[in-house]
């Protein structure tokens, strides 16, 4: 499961290999999750569909999903296994 931090975005949170995303419809929650889900087919999938109906303006100032958090939860407990 992805880690949820809670605290300001800082480099010192984040840890090496890690990235920071934020995830919801309309509350954004902030999750840590590893760089490496960046080549995985699954979630480019999820990056393109969201780039095809939000482009990338991304008002929290990081990479921003507009997608239910459950659905994100599901799709990266999967890229773990």
């Amino acid at each position: 499961m992805p880690r949820l931090i809670k605290k300001s975005s800082t480099t010192e949170d984040v840890p090496r290999g890690h990235f920071v995303v934020y995830v919801g419809e309309n509350q954004k929650k902030r999750f840590v999750i590893l760089i490496s889900f960046l080549s995985q087919p699954l979630f480019q999938d999820l990056l393109s569909q969201a780039e095809e109906e939000f482009g990338f303006n991304h008002p929290m100032g990081c990479l921003t999903i507009p997608c239910r958090e459950d659905v994100f939860v599901d799709l990266t407990s999967r890229l773990r296994n």
